[in-house]
């Protein structure tokens, strides 16, 4: 199993760039474990794109349908003292935004503090260097 971020998941859903790279991720182990918030980050970037005109609202809808799919099937950390005390500890030893410090931290709760070989699968490059540094093997290792 591999945590991914949600700027992983977005591509597994809309053709983007990465999405070759992130579908060979998932063809490898499709077992995915992903934070509580990650589908509101992903329903985010979907309307943004519709209001941007990018998306229709059909495309909009059949987004949203296919991530509620997928959180049926992956394992998903809910929030909780210790994801909340994780992403406070990863706010001052990284520059992240606030809702990637939730992501790391629920990585980090997922791993139980000890990420030693477990992947994270991200596409944000602030994000991906965090993880590192925190011990996760960070993939795709080559961004397009």
């Amino acid at each position: 199993m591999k945590f991914w971020d949600a700027s992983a998941v977005i591509p597994l859903l809309l053709r983007e760039p990465n999405s070759l790279a992130i579908r060979k991720v998932l063809a490898r182990d499709p077992g995915l474990v992903a934070w509580w918030g990650t589908p509101v980050e992903c329903i985010s970037a979907f309307a943004r794109l519709r209001r941007e005109g990018i998306l229709s609202l059909g495309e909009e809808r059949r987004l949203r349908g296919l991530m509620g799919r997928l959180v049926g099937d992956w394992t998903e950390v809910l929030p909780g003292n210790g994801v909340r005390e994780q992403a406070g500890r990863l706010l001052l030893r990284h520059p992240l935004r606030a809702s990637d410090s939730l992501q790391l931290a629920a990585a980090m709760v997922w791993a139980d503090g000890n990420p030693g070989e477990r992947e994270f699968v991200c596409l944000d490059r602030r994000l991906r260097e965090a993880a590192s540094q925190e011990g996760f093997r960070v993939v795709p290792e080559v961004l397009g």
